[in-house]
C-alpha cells in the first residue's frame, strides 16, 4: 500500500493557517509542518499552496525556503512539487554541470509508466525551456543514450496480456544477442526491455532461464557492463518486483558510511503514494 493517502476531512484554508503560525514569529514548529505536509496528497498539497497565497499573500514556497534548512527543507520543498515536475527538476540536476549523474537518469527514465514519461517532459520543456530527449542525447552517449532515448518514447506496452510463444522467441533472440554468440547485440535487448510490458517480460525471463541456464540478470551482468548494465538491470528488476527494487535502492542510499541523502529523499517522496502491491 502507499504510505501517503489522502487526508479525509480536508480543508485546505485550515491547513494554511496552520502552516502560517507554525513559521510566524520567532522560531519554527517543524513538527506543525511535517505533520500537515506529510499527512496529505500531493494534488492536496498543492491546494494548500494556493490557498496559502490566496489568504496572506505570501508564497508558501518561499516561507519554507526561508524558515527550513538541511536535509529537512530539501524534502519538504521535493513533497511541494508535482510528480513530474519534481522528476523534471531532478534530470535537470542530474545533468547540468560538469559529469551527469547516471543513476538517476536510470532510476526515473527506466522506472516510470508512459503517462508519467509523457508528464515529465511536459514539465521539463515548461520548467526549463529545454527538450529532455535532446538533454539525454547530448548528456549520453552509445548504447546506454539509445536507453534512455527508447524510454523517452513512453511507448511500452502496457497491457496485463502475456502471449507464451512470443515469450519463447523473444527469450531466444535474447540468448542468441547475448550467451548465444561471442559479442553481444545491445539492440535487441534493447528493444525486447523497452517495449515489452512487464507481465510479458517475466515470461520471456522464465524462458529464458530454461534455455540459457543461468538467470537473466546474472546474464545481463557478464554481458554488458557500466550505465548500461545499471539500465537494463533497473528495468529487469522493475519487471520482476518493482517494489523490491526501490526497496533495494533505499537500501543502497543507506549502507554503508555515511548516507545518500539525495537518493533517500528521493525515493522516499516518489514512491510515498504508489501502490507497493
Amino acid at each position: 500500500m502507499a504510505s501517503v493517502h489522502p487526508a479525509p476531512d480536508f480543508d485546505a484554508e485550515e491547513d494554511a493557517k496552520v502552516l502560517r503560525k507554525a513559521m510566524k514569529g520567532f522560531g519554527t514548529d517543524e513538527d506543525a509542518i511535517t505533520e500537515i505536509l506529510c499527512h496529505r496528497s500531493n494534488d492536496q498539497r498543492q491546494e494548500i499552496e494556493t490557498m496559502f497565497k490566496q489568504a496572506y499573500g505570501k508564497d508558501l514556497i518561499d516561507e519554507l525556503k526561508s524558515e527550513l534548512g538541511g536535509n529537512y527543507e530539501k524534502a519538504i520543498l521535493a513533497m511541494m512539487q508535482t510528480p513530474a515536475v519534481y522528476d523534471a527538476t531532478c534530470l535537470r540536476k542530474a545533468m547540468k554541470g560538469a559529469g551527469t549523474d547516471e543513476s538517476t537518469l536510470i532510476e526515473i527514465m527506466c522506472t516510470r509508466k508512459n503517462d508519467e514519461l509523457t508528464a515529465i517532459k511536459e514539465a521539463y520543456n515548461a520548467e526549463f525551456e529545454r527538450d529532455l530527449e535532446e538533454d539525454l542525447v547530448s548528456e549520453t552517449s552509445g548504447h546506454f543514450e539509445r536507453l534512455l532515448v527508447s524510454m523517452c518514447q513512453a511507448n511500452r506496452d502496457e497491457t496485463y496480456e502475456v502471449d507464451d510463444e512470443a515469450a519463447e522467441s523473444d527469450a531466444q533472440e535474447l540468448f542468441d544477442a547475448g550467451e548465444g554468440k561471442w559479442g553481444t547485440d545491445e539492440s535487441t535487448f534493447n528493444m525486447i526491455l523497452a517495449l515489452r510490458n512487464f507481465n510479458q517480460l517475466r515470461a520471456i525471463f522464465r524462458e529464458y532461464e530454461k534455455i540459457a541456464g543461468k538467470d537473466i540478470l546474472e546474464s545481463i551482468k557478464g554481458e554488458v557492463g557500466g550505465s548500461l548494465e545499471d539500465g537494463y538491470l533497473t528495468i529487469a528488476r522493475a519487471a520482476m518486483d518493482t517494489p523490491a527494487l526501490f526497496a533495494r535502492l533505499l537500501y543502497k542510499s543507506m549502507k554503508g558510511l555515511g548516507t545518500d541523502d539525495k537518493t533517500l529523499i528521493r525515493i522516499v517522496v516518489t514512491r510515498s503514494e504508489v501502490s507497493s502491491t
